[in-house]
């Protein structure tokens, strides 16, 4: 049997020194680097063969991170896209693996059929505000994996010109354009994977920052709702073929303590962090690779500042990071 490690990982704005940001004058060459180290730190920690990165703004910076770590050592490939929008850099998605990759793109239309209209003639949203990366990995034993790493909409509200985040009522309408651009991505990422899914035994993991609980309506439109057990069974096969499995509820099955948070906002202990898995990496499937063996959440580091108002350094990720251990068969 083989094994290998999968996580997520918010960096929290990973950026070139000097590089003005979210209106922030730029990070000094002194806080990148602690930022480098943290972030080795957490990767030495996490002994991952596939890391899965969200809010990455250049590749040196990410390269910097990874050469302190074990990964560096291990001579991990480096996946990115560097973005500019008309402010400056824009975040983007990246992957570090020490597994061989045979094919990565970054997904940036929706794909045919996938817009979500509220109306005839309204203006739909088409785009991921940051393209999905997709990544063919080959793992320990063989097989290739399909790898999709996200980060959706955040709920910060979504203002247009002249409206104040601090009105409530433009605040709520600003939160609602937010909730329908994340849900037409998720729209959007469930035709992708129905695609990866659909007549074949390829493993799909999808690993990223939601911006949304598990149990939200947007988590269940990615990973897809269980068929009613009075469908025909040629149909409900059909549905069972492209469900995800969150790893936080197989977890949950497997010991007595469900601690999973991996962000703290208001007192609120949230988690927007996931690794979802398909039917070929869950116990129990006969067409299976391998299960879900141990899942794992890194949030020491976050600090609830309604009890503590300890100043936590911004080079400091305000995620937890996700990780989860397969086993293999042979």
């Amino acid at each position: 049997m083989g094994r290998f490690t999968a996580a997520s990982f918010n960096l929290r704005n990973l950026i070139r020194a000097g590089v003005p940001y979210y209106g922030r004058p730029g990070d000094t060459d002194r806080e990148v680097g602690r930022k480098q180290a943290w972030v080795a730190q957490q990767l030495d920690t996490m002994r991952a063969e596939i890391v899965g990165l969200q809010e990455v703004f250049h590749q040196d910076a990410l390269e910097g991170a990874v050469a302190r770590s074990h990964m560096g050592r291990h001579k991990a490939t480096i996946h990115t896209q560097e973005r500019i929008g008309d402010d400056g850099p824009l975040p983007s998605l990246g992957l570090v693996t020490t597994l061989p990759v045979q094919r990565v793109d970054f997904i940036d239309a929706f794909p045919a059929g996938a817009c979500l209209t509220l109306s005839e003639g309204s203006n739909p949203v088409d785009r991921f505000s940051r393209p999905i990366l997709r990544a063919e990995i080959t793992l320990p034993t063989g097989p290739t994996a399909l790898v999709f790493v996200v980060h959706l909409k955040s709920k910060r509200p979504e203002l247009l010109d002249g409206e104040d985040e601090h009105d409530p009522r433009q605040r709520a309408l600003g939160k609602a354009r937010a909730l329908i651009r994340r849900t037409s991505e998720s729209i959007a990422l469930r035709h992708l994977l129905i695609d990866a899914l659909q007549h074949t035994h390829t493993p799909v993991l999808v690993m990223g920052d939601l911006n949304d609980d598990g149990g939200a309506v947007t988590s269940d439109i990615i990973a897809g709702s269980p068929p009613w057990g009075r469908l025909p069974e040629e149909r409900r096969d059909a549905l069972w073929d492209v469900l995800l499995y969150n790893v936080k509820d197989i977890q949950a099955r497997q010991s007595h303590r469900d601690v999973y948070y991996t962000h703290l906002h208001n007192g609120h202990y949230g988690a927007l962090d996931h690794i979802l898995v398909s039917q070929e990496l869950v116990k129990g499937n006969p067409n299976g690779i391998g299960h879900v063996e141990y899942v794992k959440v890194l949030n020491d580091h976050l600090v609830d500042r309604t009890l503590d108002h300890r100043r936590v350094p911004h080079w400091v990720s305000d995620h937890g990071q996700v990780m989860a251990t397969f086993k293999l068969y042979e």
